[in-house]
């Protein structure tokens, strides 16, 4: 199954943006964590269906943490983890704000929430794709 198809299988199942996202870095590790995936729950539509900062883009920066953040009391965040965020965060708001005129879900969506479907699986897609470039050129994946 292809990266697309397994986005729109997932959205299929009721989840969004950030959700699969997580889903996607998940399963490309072997594994499982339901609670993650609803926590991310709240990003989605615009941190709470607010309409706010894409699901994308926060689900972004939320997935490369999970590969190079601190995760234990006596753990460090790994020295990429700052710099693959900038470099992602930089990337979303240039490629977006390009394409859709903003981050914000009501700007990439033009206030249309039936736009979700034309647009999302490519942002989704795209941005996954990017999240896991940047992760394999600094050796992390």
């Amino acid at each position: 199954m292809d990266l697309l198809d397994r986005i729109l299988e997932l959205s299929r199942y009721g989840y969004f943006c950030s959700q699969i996202l997580m889903i996607l870095a998940l399963e490309s590790q072997g594994e499982e964590n339901p609670g993650l995936v609803k926590a991310l729950g709240g990003l989605n539509g615009g941190v709470g269906f607010s309409g706010g900062c894409c699901g994308c883009m926060t689900g972004g920066v939320c997935l490369l943490s999970y590969f190079t953040g601190k995760g234990e009391d006596t753990g460090l965040e790994l020295p990429e983890h700052k710099s693959a965020m900038g470099e992602f965060t930089r990337w979303f708001e240039e490629e977006m704000t390009a394409e859709y005129g903003g981050i914000d879900c009501r700007d990439i969506t033009r206030g249309n929430p039936a736009k979700r479907v034309e647009y999302c699986p490519q942002i989704i897609a795209a941005t996954y794709e990017k999240c896991m470039e940047i992760l394999s050129e600094k050796g992390l994946i």
